[in-house]
């Protein structure tokens, strides 16, 4: 009976966000006649007030994200040359990474760092959760070790989602949002549904965090037997 409730709590953390974040963006994507510029234009701009030397913009089909050692802020062509709230408050958003990245944030840096280790652990995770049966058969406590070895890498992706959280929090609440009131690119309605569209996307990482916590459970709970 538990793992039926595990199983639909995992799927629930899984869909229900990303359904909700896709209803909220979806919402706010039409194009706005009154905003001055696209995506785009709008973190070129704020890029070139921050002074962020080197920081460039290009489109992307891979998700919109910064990538800290090309220096570049990578938005989907709907964001780049789009002129919804949506792309403005996207573009806002992979800007206040490229800040972080500027500012040279301890956070920033930190998660940088447990993304390079954790793509190592995914590779050694799915080789030891395959030698491990075979390794029961001869020495079943050569094959425990090999299965702590499988569990520490998949701490290592929740290690990942624990340490974005604060990084994607700050770069929506810490850098965008409190740079679109400022400069007052933005009116006071246009501002509220930026800040459910920022809070939609955190869901999104909470989500994640705790599914990945789950997962580490599950592992940690059959290791123990």
């Amino acid at each position: 009976m538990i793992w039926i409730l595990v199983f639909i709590l995992a799927v629930a953390l899984f869909f229900l966000p990303q359904w909700w974040v896709g209803r909220v963006l979806k919402r706010h994507s039409h194009e706005r006649e009154d905003f001055p510029g696209t995506g785009g234009e709008l973190a070129l701009h704020l890029i070139n007030a921050h002074g962020l030397e080197g920081v460039q913009v290009e489109a992307t089909e891979a998700g919109d994200h910064y990538d800290p050692v090309d220096k570049m802020v990578r938005l989907t062509p709907d964001k780049l040359e789009g002129r919804s709230l949506t792309a403005i408050v996207v573009a806002a958003h992979e800007v206040g990474h490229a800040i972080q990245d500027h500012n040279k944030e301890k956070t920033f840096n930190a998660r940088i760092s447990a993304a390079k280790f954790a793509n190592v652990a995914q590779r050694i995770t799915p080789i030891a959760f395959w030698i491990s049966p075979m390794l029961a058969f001869v020495s079943p406590a050569a094959s425990r070790v090999t299965l702590g070895i499988a569990v520490i890498s998949i701490l290592a992706s929740t290690l990942v989602h624990l340490i974005t959280l604060p990084v994607e929090w700050d770069a929506s609440f810490g850098k965008a949002l409190p740079i679109l009131e400022k400069g007052e690119y933005l009116n006071e309605q246009d501002m509220k549904d930026a800040h459910t569209i920022l809070l939609a996307a955190a869901l999104t990482y909470v989500a994640g965090s705790l599914a990945s916590l789950l997962n580490v459970w599950r592992w940690l709970r059959y290791f123990r037997h």
